[in-house]
């Protein structure tokens, strides 16, 4: 057989090959679940208060109003998932302050230590000064460690009375470098909406691009009691036992917590309640000095954590007893805090039900969760209080 024929041959046998229909292959179907795990989505909000003299009504509805707005913001949701919630505080416009840094101090940054910032809340005092709300605005954004994720929420709240374009920095630079980095920001002027439409307060909040409200500082915050409240109470305390501390400052942060719960119980058995529900959310995180919580992070925690770091209750314990003292506590909160959640439920329904009887209040807390609600849907944020 010639070459020419033999590669004809070999040609058309190729072509034939090629040719044959392709049998079908079976189609493989992926199913997509629901995100339930991976890093949380993040709230994270900056609030600044101003603390010259006339502001003791301001720092008051932020004290009493902590825990509501605390809540509020923990109770929120994405992708099915409970949210990262991460709140700083700044004072600013005090005389006592440093004139170097316009009067503006870092009491908190961003983080998960809810006590930390209802313990340096209650330590605020306010003392004459010069309110510099656009270098505020810019020392917020300076020295606070906000997430680059543009899928999270991030707001600075600003609170004050004096005019907002006072100072060597320019607000306008200010807000619109915030809203470049994909900071909100909101404007609540403590007085008249028309006085702080005068002053700028609403140009702040509209380069910004977020709200500007206004509030009577001289407004007594209304607390609804509700008949779930003596049983969140008593929850509250069964939940603090779940609660122990460990390593070199874990007793003094455990006393601190009762504290806090004073600290809020001093405005009311209504705030107090609203504190215990928050305690109830996983935003309330203590890893750095609970043992269950630091056990629930880390996998290795009771192989790690030495003897003499531990509280009484568990000094002693190794191994597999340590790890079975902690899944019972672990269990025992869970527990409770599942209770706490269907208290709460009912408790917000009563209160909706009541706030409707009665006129809006144009208190810190009212204005502050009204400013976030529009804020949070945006980015696919749900939560049942908004």
């Amino acid at each position: 057989m010639s070459k020419i024929l033999l590669s004809a041959i070999l040609l058309l046998n190729s072509y034939f090959q090629c040719s044959r229909p392709v049998p079908p292959q079976p189609i493989v179907l992926q199913i997509v679940s629901p995100k339930t795990d991976g890093p949380k989505s993040k709230i994270q909000v900056a609030l600044l208060l101003d603390t010259s003299n006339s502001m003791d009504g301001l720092i008051d509805q932020a004290k009493s109003q902590l825990w509501k707005m605390v809540n509020t913001l923990a109770s929120a949701k994405k992708d099915n998932q409970e949210v990262e919630l991460e709140i700083a505080l700044f004072e600013y416009g005090n005389n006592g302050l440093n004139a170097e840094t316009g009067y503006i101090r870092l009491v908190q940054p961003l983080g998960t230590d809810l006590d930390g910032l209802s313990e340096k809340l209650f330590t605020l005092h306010t003392n004459g000064g010069e309110e510099y709300c656009g270098w505020a605005i810019q020392s917020a954004q300076e020295l606070l460690a906000w997430s680059k994720d543009t899928a999270h929420l991030k707001i600075i709240v600003i609170a004050g009375n004096e005019p907002f374009d006072q100072g060597r920095i320019d607000f306008r630079r200010s807000c619109a470098s915030a809203v470049q980095n994909d900071i909100v920001i909101n404007t609540i002027h403590c007085g008249d909406y028309q006085t702080g439409v005068n002053t700028h307060w609403k140009d702040g909040a509209t380069i910004g691009k977020g709200k500007y409200l206004n509030i009577d500082t001289d407004q007594k915050v209304v607390h609804i009691a509700t008949p779930y409240d003596e049983k969140i109470i008593i929850l509250n305390e069964r939940l603090n036992r779940t609660y122990l501390g460990y390593g070199a400052r874990g007793a003094e942060y455990k006393k601190r917590q009762a504290v806090q719960d004073e600290n809020a119980a001093s405005y009311g058995a209504a705030n107090a309640v609203q504190r215990a529900a928050a305690k109830s959310k996983s935003s309330y995180s203590n890893a750095d000095w609970d043992v269950v919580d630091a056990a629930k992070n880390d996998k290795d925690f009771s192989s790690k954590v030495q003897q003499d770091e531990l509280p009484a209750e568990l000094r002693g314990k190794k191994g597999a007893e340590l790890d079975k003292e902690i899944a019972r506590l672990s269990a025992e909160r869970e527990s409770i805090r599942s209770e706490l959640a269907e208290l709460e439920r009912q408790m917000q329904a009563f209160i909706a039900a009541e706030s409707s009887k009665q006129s809006a209040t144009q208190t810190l807390d009212h204005v502050l969760i009204q400013a976030v609600v529009d804020q949070a849907r945006a980015k696919g944020f749900v939560t049942a209080n908004f």
